[in-house]
């Protein structure tokens, strides 16, 4: 049920007047208010000084987006065909969808395909304000109270298009036919952030379906999207686009869903702060595809931005019940107020040694862990104590020995099936590697270990039978859409790209809509496994967080293979500890001097003598001079998320190295004007 509120065409009025008129613009404290970089404190403190308005902080991003959101990428046969990178493209097609009303939309020069839906063209209800109508009824409200409307008033934010807005377009990318793109109301989260205040201006582009890897650059409906430091590279997993909007200045914050990386990898590859929250904290309604991994994240420039987003929506959700366990869990202060810089003294930090052993990986990852090494000595200098097993050591690989054949005893079993044959009493050699973990076997890549642990990767349903399906046909159930109302209508009733280098939705889809039951007992098996390791160490070391590289992969080219495996290192960010309960964050770590790229070699084969049939392989190439950025990440205890945000925070504060796209700097005065 939404509560339209209105005002009077004198409240409107004075509304306008507000904005930037043009005595306003001439005085020169509004020359000085810089949307560039702004944060939730500086808008809203020139807000108070009345040198800004909430929709002069509207207009001035949608300029930026006018300027820089257009397509990044050479498309000859069109949007669904294949494309090619283009160098310096200045654009990089981060939001798919904007806010506006038809009229104000047109006025700015958007084309249609930026509408607020593609099924209702008059796009009239008076009761669905748009950004700049909503941005109005917080001047008015300001006009004439002098108070901010909320916390998050004047904060202008990009939601994910994987969730829902009962005003904008809603299809996870997929250019799929519903009798209605817009969901008949908002997600929880969406709604609690429109109380506190923010203003939401556009859905993000992303990985159609939250796809990662390489098609989680592209979406059917968006197209491909690219990243702001250079526009030949990966914007970073299926939020790519939220990251990517907010690291090149388009938003004030974005939202990202990560159920691996999708947070956090878009964040490091855009300079930016992301946060993947506790899974339990933060309400998963209004989500497609929703599961036991899907977290919703907020991704800021700066650690106390996040924190304020934190604080709008955390809590607990009747609509999901995993928000039952953080009833009694949340902090007695706000969460902004952790993130306040200072001294680390007392804080007590382990090093994940396991995701940082340059023996283990390539030379692609040497430079990242370089700068994540001088990371840790910045957090020694700020007085915390540094639990290091050393650079070929491993933080938890005790704790997986003891506790990994107990607490995953099928799959470890199933996996080690010569010491543990069918016929066989498994009873006594257990308890042998009970009363003795250094007898754990291990196979030839080292497993058991705290990088292969699940063995499976961190899907919606931890690669159990038929979650990715039950979950997103219980969201269809929901919306209750005229027209697409299965997981085969997403498929049959939709468009696919095709394209040889990005692999589209299609046949990953048609698998998932083959399940015929739900079982979803072995990742919470997991789950639990991990849980209990890692509450173990962190009790063993008394440990506040550990560390280690977001990534140690820079972002790679478009069009280029991603980066093997290695040992079990991701090719983007490291994902499955944090994915299974634990809250995790991103911080800008500095920026590589060069990159290692991963390019594909076609060979003829030779194993018959006249066989020349071409056979595609993948070598490095390099080093060539590079720029990208490169991220640190905080990882803590389930509901720990004050103590990460106070120590990203001093790291922050002491170090600096957040630094925005050199290519998407300020607009021109003119440019910057409304139409």
């Amino acid at each position: 049920m939404k509560t339209t509120v209105r005002f009077s065409a004198a409240a409107l009025a004075l509304a306008g007047i507000l904005t930037v008129s043009p005595g306003l613009a001439a005085n020169a404290h509004v020359a000085a208010f810089r949307i560039e970089e702004a944060t939730v404190e500086s808008i809203q403190s020139a807000i108070l000084r009345r040198e800004v308005t909430s929709t002069r902080v509207v207009e001035l991003y949608l300029a930026r987006i006018k300027a820089y959101n257009g397509t990044c990428v050479n498309q000859p046969k069109g949007m669904l065909g294949p494309v090619s990178t283009i160098r310096n493209a200045g654009k990089i097609n981060a939001l798919i969808t904007l806010n506006l009303r038809p009229a104000t939309r047109r006025a700015w020069g958007f084309d249609d395909r930026t509408a607020r839906s593609m099924t209702d063209g008059t796009d009239n209800a008076a009761g669905m304000l748009d950004a700049l109508e909503v941005a109005a009824r917080q001047d008015a409200h300001f006009a004439r109270t002098g108070r901010l409307i909320g916390p998050l008033h004047g904060v202008v934010l990009a939601i994910k298009d994987q969730y829902d807005t009962y005003d904008m377009r809603t299809t996870s990318g997929a250019d799929a036919f519903y009798a209605n793109d817009r969901p008949p109301d908002d997600a929880t989260f969406v709604k609690r952030l429109r109380d506190a205040g923010a203003i939401v201006l556009a859905k993000s582009n992303m990985g159609e379906y939250a796809a990662g890897g390489i098609p989680g650059t592209r979406s059917t409906f968006g197209g491909t999207n690219c990243n702001a430091y250079d526009t030949e590279r990966d914007p970073g997993a299926s939020s790519g686009g939220s990251g990517n909007s907010v690291g090149a200045n388009l938003v004030t914050c974005a939202i990202g869903e990560e159920t691996g990386t999708s947070v956090r990898e878009p964040a490091k590859n855009a300079s930016a702060v992301g946060l993947a929250p506790t899974r339990e904290l933060v309400s998963a309604d209004g989500m497609m595809d929703r599961g036991v991994t899907t977290r919703v994240g907020p991704i800021c420039r700066t650690v106390r931005d996040v924190a304020r987003i934190l604080d709008a929506y955390a809590g607990h959700d009747p609509k999901d019940e995993l928000t039952a366990f953080s009833v009694g869990r949340k902090p007695a202060q706000p969460y902004a107020s952790f993130a306040r810089g200072g001294r680390l003294d007392g804080i007590r930090i382990g090093v994940v040694r396991e995701y940082m052993n340059r023996e283990l990986f390539t030379v692609a990852d040497s430079e990242s862990i370089t700068l994540i090494e001088r990371a840790i000595d910045d957090l020694r200098a700020l007085g915390a104590t540094i639990v290091d097993p050393g650079p070929a050591g491993a933080l938890f690989q005790d704790a997986v020995n003891r506790y990994a054949p107990v607490w995953r005893s099928e799959a470890f079993i199933r996996q080690f099936r010569t010491q543990f044959p069918d016929s066989a009493n498994h009873f006594p050699a257990l308890i042998d590697l009970y009363a003795d973990p250094t007898r754990v076997p291990h196979d030839s890549g080292g497993r058991p270990n705290i990088r292969s642990f699940g063995g499976r990767g961190g899907g919606a349903a931890g690669g159990d039978v038929g979650g990715g399906k039950y979950n997103m046909e219980t969201y269809l159930r929901e919306r209750g859409d005229a027209n697409i109302k299965t997981y085969r209508d997403l498929i049959e009733k939709a468009n696919f790209w095709d394209d040889p280098q990005f692999t589209n939705r299609r046949t990953g889809m048609m698998a998932t809509d083959s399940a015929k039951t739900l079982a979803v007992g072995e990742s919470l098996q997991d789950r639990f496994a991990l849980q209990t390791i890692v509450h173990a160490v962190f009790a063993q070391q008394q440990l506040d967080a550990v560390v280690y590289p977001s990534g140690s992969v820079p972002a790679s080219i478009l069009t280029n293979p991603e980066e093997p495996r290695k040992n079990d290192r991701p090719p983007g960010v490291w994902s499955f500890v944090n994915s299974r309960g634990f809250p995790a964050m991103t911080v800008p770590a500095g920026f590589t001097t060069h990159v290692y790229d991963r390019v594909r070699v076609t060979t003829l084969r030779d194993s018959m003598p006249h066989d020349s049939t071409p056979r595609d392989s993948t070598r490095l190439t390099g080093p060539i001079p590079a720029r990208l950025p490169v991220g640190i990440d905080f990882l803590g205890l389930p509901f720990r998320e004050p103590v990460l945000l106070r120590i990203a925070s001093a790291y922050e504060t002491r170090t600096k190295h957040r630094v925005p796209p050199p290519g998407f700097g300020p607009l021109p005065p003119r440019a910057s004007s409304p139409p």
